[in-house]
């Protein structure tokens, strides 16, 4: 494979520095991925007659949720041998090591309780307006990924090849790019259903097609990444795809489910 091919990728993490600190780009697009969501929040929330004052704590909970939910993700699923002996860097997030799989149970947890304190409404209702906009944030952040040369693919000779000068010089799949578009996708696909369908009647629903999209997406595309964990190598499915497995038919179960009407 010639390391010419393709796309020679050297983007700087970092967008400036503030004397000893400094602003990296894929915190700029999580931040962003949040801000699309209290805006999308809001006009769904309006759209139903819900206040909208509730968007500043609901959001409060899933920015907790999806922090604490991704970085525990990633200690227990992906390093656990490293950070059982080393506890003290568990909370060390800017050293890097979240896991989507993790925010989505964070997410989860986070809004049943916010469900419970302040909607009064069922947290599928909930969960139906969040994940709309974090299928846009996974898109932020797999870009993220991209800037920052992580979580990239396996080495090919694709004519769209990255190689990636800060790793090791060798054309891979940019599959931080593939999620990124899978995740684009079915935002679009959310954003039409809510606003042009009768779905948002149908508690679960949207959650549902969330999850088994994204998950299913992500299972697919984990056979042309390279494993994050040293513990990965040899196994039949990696960590990311066992991971995914039980969510995606936690949103197929979703979509089939049909509860009696009240």
């Amino acid at each position: 494979m010639d390391p010419k091919n393709g796309i020679v990728w050297n983007a700087d993490p970092v967008m400036f520095h503030i004397g000893d600190w400094s602003v990296r780009w894929y915190g700029l697009l999580f931040a962003m991925g949040f801000v699309v969501g209290i805006y999308l929040a809001n006009k769904m929330f309006k759209r139903e007659g819900m206040k909208t004052e509730l968007v500043d704590s609901l959001f409060l909970f899933v920015v907790i949720g999806t922090v604490i939910g991704a970085r525990l993700g990633h200690v227990l699923f992906y390093d656990w041998a490293y950070y059982s002996q080393h506890p003290a860097e568990i909370i060390k997030i800017w050293h890097g090591g979240l896991a989507s799989h993790g925010a989505a149970v964070g997410i989860i947890l986070a809004l049943w309780w916010w469900s419970k304190k302040y909607s009064k409404r069922s947290i599928l209702w909930a969960m139906d307006k969040v994940v709309v906009p974090t299928a846009l944030a996974g898109a932020f952040i797999r870009t993220g990924n991209l800037i920052n040369s992580e979580i990239y693919g396996h080495a090919t000779s694709v004519p769209w090849a990255f190689t990636f000068i800060r790793e090791d010089n060798i054309p891979r799949h940019p599959t931080q790019i593939y999620e990124a578009i899978a995740y684009l996708l079915v935002f679009a696909f959310l954003m039409y259903m809510y606003w042009k369908t009768d779905i948002r009647l149908k508690e679960g629903k949207l959650f549902g097609w969330f999850m088994l999209l994204v998950f299913g997406f992500r299972f697919f595309i984990e056979f042309l990444k390279e494993d994050q964990s040293a513990f990965e190598a040899g196994m039949l499915l990696n960590m990311g795809q066992l991971l995914s497995i039980p969510l995606a038919l936690t949103g197929l179960f979703f979509i089939l489910w049909n509860p009696k009407k009240t």
